[in-house]
C-alpha cells in the first residue's frame, strides 16, 4: 500500500485540539516539556547516525532480500480439504501486501507507527508524540519504536531491553530504510509480527481469530487485531474478550484522532459483531494415520526444516470421505469380531486406485489415540495363501501353463537344507491326484502351489514380487508359495493393484503434488504408468482369481460386480487376510494381534472374517462407480514357453 492511500494531515492543516494534559503542561511549563522532548530525541537521532559507523559488525540488512521466515506447511486431501498443518514454533503463512486488508494496515500503523510512510526508520517526532499520547491516555496507546525498528528487532536482534540493543535497532532500521521501499518493509513486518497463540503474521492470525483470510478483515476486526500486537496473550479475544474490545476502541479512537476514519465509522466498528474463531496453531489432524505417513515421506524427501518451516502445500491422494468411511467400517468390524469371540486386537485396511496407484484410504489400526503404530505401513505379517497369486502369475508368464493346466495335488516332499518339507492342504489333508490351476486357487490348495513354485523356480517368483513393489525380505524356501514371510498390507494392496490394471504400474504414493509457499512445483506425482507384467498372464490370473469370489473360499466377498481376490490364513490362525480388486480399486484387509504369538481362535479364516470387511468397504467405495469388466486373456497373445 502506498502512502497516498492513507489520509494524512498536510502541513497546512492545523493540529488536533490540545488535550487537557497538553494544556496543563503549557500552563505549568509553557510547553518546555514538549520542546525538550523534541530537542532531546532529535539529538539522539543525530547521535545514532554518527554511531552507525561504530556498528560495523551488525548484520547486513540486504539479506532480507532473500529472507523467508518460518512458515506453516498445509496438508490437504485430494479434493482440497485441509487435513492438518505442520510447523515448528512459528505458525505462519506469508502473504503479499496486497492480500492484507487495508483496514488492518491502517489500524496497525495508527496504533504502532502513524508516521511510517514519512520517517526514515526512526521517528523523533513519533517518540515525542507517543510520550504525549500515552501520558494523556494513562496507558501505552502508541509505541515509540517504528515498524521498521520492530521488524529488525524481530529478525536480527534479541528482545533484551538494553541500551546497546536499542541503538543497534535504530541503526539497522536506518539501513533497512535505505535499502527497501516502504511497502516492502510493511509487508515484511505484517508477515513477521507475533499475534499470540503461536500465530505469526497477519494471515494465520486472521484465520485463527476470525476464521477468514487477512484480505477480508473488516475495520472492526482489523482494529481488534492491531490492538493485540502490544501484548498478544493479554489482549487476545481468546484470553479476555471484553479487554480485547477495550483495546479495539483505543485503536479506533486513535484512527479518528489522526483523521484516518470518521467518528461515525469508529462507532459503527465498535458496535459491529466480531465472530471469534478458534485456536488453530496446534490443532490435531483430521486423519492422523494418513498425515503421519505423509509427514514421514516428506521428511525423507525434503528434510525436517522444509516440512516444519518451509510453508509447503501438500495435496495428498486421500479421499477424506472414503477414509472416514473406511475408519468407521474397521472400528465396527472390530467390535463385531470381538463380539463373535474372535480374539483380534487389530484390523488394518488400505485401498489403492489401480489406474493411478494413488492411495485412497489407509487405516493403520482401530484406534489412533491408543496406538499410533501404522500397521498398513509398518507391520510385516505372514500373508498366507494371499501370496499364491504371485506363484501362479509366474507360471502363466512362463508360457507353460494356463488356468486349465493340471498340477499335482500330492507330493512326497522336498529336501531343504538338512531337513525335509512336505506341505499339507488346509486342515491337514495330504491331497491326491491332480487338479486344475483354477480349482487349486479357488479352493486355496497348498500342495499344488508348492509343487508349482518348485517347477517355475522360486527365484523367478521373488523377481515378480520385486517387480510388483514388495520390498520385504524374501527367501527361496520351499514353503514360500504359502506366504510364511512377512509383508505389509501396503505391499499386498499395491501388488494386487498392478494385477487390477492388467500389468500397468505407476509409483504407489499418498502424495499427489507439493508446492512451495510461492506456488512453485516441488514434487509432481502425476502417474507415469509402465507395463511391467505380461498382459495375457495377468488377465489369466485375474480370471482365475474371480473364481475365488464366485464359489471359492471368499464367496462372502461377493459385491455383485466383477471382482478378483485371494484369501489368506496362516498356520495357527495368527493372521487372516483378504486382498481383492476391481478395475477401479485394490484393497487389502488384515486381521490379527500385535503380539504375533496370540492366535485369533480356532477356525478363523480370511474368507470367513476378512472378506466380509472387504465387501463392506468396497460396496461403500464403489456405490457411485460404474461396473467395469476386466480384459479377457483372449485379447492378448500367450507368451511362448
Amino acid at each position: 500500500m502506498s502512502s497516498t492511500t492513507i489520509k494524512r494531515k498536510t502541513k497546512d492543516q492545523k493540529p488536533s485540539t490540545p488535550s487537557n494534559f497538553v494544556k496543563g503542561v503549557a500552563k505549568v511549563a509553557g510547553g518546555t516539556f514538549l520542546g525538550l522532548t523534541l530537542l532531546t530525541t532529535s539529538a539522539i537521532a543525530g547521535g545514532i547516525v554518527g554511531l552507525a559507523i561504530s556498528f560495523r559488525n551488525l548484520p547486513d540488512v540486504r539479506v532480507l532480500n532473500n529472507y523467508v521466515p518460518s512458515q506453516t506447511s498445509y496438508i490437504y486431501d485430494v479434493k482440497g480439504l485441509l487435513l492438518t498443518t505442520f510447523h515448528g514454533e512459528e505458525h505462519r503463512t506469508n502473504v503479499p501486501l496486497e492480500e492484507i486488508s487495508p483496514q488492518l494496515k491502517r489500524a496497525v500503523m495508527a496504533i504502532e507507527d502513524s508516521n511510517f510512510y514519512t520517517h526514515k526508520g526512526i521517528s523523533p517526532n513519533g517518540i515525542a508524540r507517543a510520550v504525549v499520547v500515552n501520558f494523556q491516555s494513562g496507558s501505552v496507546v502508541e509505541g515509540a519504536s517504528t515498524l521498521t525498528m520492530q521488524l529488525v528487532k524481530n529478525v536480527f536482534l534479541s528482545h533484551q531491553r538494553t541500551f546497546s540493543r536499542k541503538l543497534a535497532e535504530a541503526v539497522l532500521a536506518l539501513r533497512v530504510e535505505q535499502v527497501f521501499g516502504k511497502d516492502d518493509i510493511l509487508e515484511m513486518y505484517l508477515n513477521n509480527i507475533y499475534w499470540g497463540h503461536n500465530n505469526y503474521g497477519a494471515e494465520t492470525a486472521a484465520q485463527s481469530y476470525f476464521n477468514k483470510s487477512a484480505k477480508d478483515l473488516t475495520l472492526a476486526e482489523g482494529a481488534m487485531m492491531a490492538g493485540i500486537i502490544q501484548a498478544p496473550e493479554v489482549y487476545s479475544p481468546f484470553a479476555d474478550y471484553p479487554l480485547a474490545k477495550e483495546r479495539q476502541a483505543i485503536v479506533l479512537n486513535r484512527m479518528v484522532d489522526i483523521g484516518w476514519i470518521s467518528k461515525e465509522e469508529a462507532d459503527k466498528a465498535k458496535n459491529a459483531p466480531v465472530l471469534i474463531g478458534k485456536r488453530r496453531a496446534w490443532q490435531t489432524s483430521k486423519l492422523p494415520y494418513v498425515t503421519d505417513a505423509v509427514k514421514e515421506e516428506l521428511i525423507q524427501r525434503f528434510g525436517m526444516d522444509t516440512v516444519t518451516k518451509g510453508g509447503i502445500n501438500v495435496q495428498t491422494t486421500i479421499d477424506y470421505k472414503l477414509q472416514t468411511e473406511a475408519e468407521e467400517i474397521v472400528k465396527r468390524a472390530h467390535r463385531n469380531l470381538r463380539g463373535s469371540g474372535v480374539r483380534a486386537d487389530q484390523v488394518a485396511l488400505v485401498a489403492i486406485d489401480p489406474r493411478t496407484h494413488f492411495v485412497k484410504a489407509v487405516v493403520g489400526g482401530i484406534d489412533y489415540e491408543k496406538s499410533q503404530f501404522n500397521r498398513v505401513l509398518q507391520s510385516r505379517r505372514q500373508p498366507g495363501s494371499a501370496f499364491k497369486p504371485f506363484v501362479y502369475y509366474t507360471a502363466f508368464a512362463s508360457g507353460k501353463y494356463t488356468p486349465y493346466s493340471s498340477v499335482p495335488n500330492y507330493t512326497r516332499g522336498f529336501r531343504e537344507g538338512g531337513g525335509y518339507y512336505r506341505p499339507q492342504n488346509y486342515g491337514g489333508g495330504q491331497g491326491g491326484g491332480s487338479v486344475s490351476i483354477t480349482h487349486a486357487l479357488a479352493t486355496s490348495l497348498n500342495i499344488p502351489a508348492v509343487v508349482l513354485g518348485q517347477r517355475v523356480g522360486l527365484d523367478k517368483v521373488i523377481e515378480v514380487c520385486r517387480t510388483l513393489g514388495i520390498e520385504s525380505p524374501l527367501q527361496p524356501v520351499v514353503s514360500l508359495p504359502l506366504g510364511p514371510i512377512g509383508v505389509t498390507p501396503m505391499e499386498m494392496a499395491k501388488a494386487y493393484a498392478t494385477f487390477a490394471s492388467n500389468g500397468w504400474q505407476s509409483d504407489t504414493t499418498m502424495i499427489m503434488q507439493v508446492t512451495d509457499s510461492l506456488g512453485n512445483l516441488m514434487l509432481d506425482n502425476t502417474p507415469k504408468p509402465q507395463l511391467v507384467l505380461n498382459e495375457w498372464a495377468t488377465a489369466s490370473l485375474t480370471s482365475t482369481l474371480q473364481n475365488v469370489i464366485n464359489g471359492g473360499t471368499a464367496s462372502s466377498a461377493n459385491i455383485g460386480r466383477p471382482a478378483a481376490g485371494k484369501t489368506g490364513t496362516t498356520s495357527g490362525e495368527r493372521d487372516v487376510w483378504f486382498v481383492g480388486y476391481v478395475p477401479q480399486l485394490s484393497t487389502a484387509v488384515w486381521i490379527g494381534n500385535d503380539d504375533y504369538n496370540r492366535s485369533l481362535g480356532r477356525g478363523v479364516t480370511g474368507g470367513g472374517y476378512a472378506a466380509p470387511i472387504w465387501r463392506q468397504f468396497m460396496s461403500k467405495a464403489l456405490q457411485n462407480e460404474p461396473v467395469k469388466y476386466f480384459p479377457a486373456a483372449s485379447q492378448f497373445t500367450k507368451p511362448k514357453p
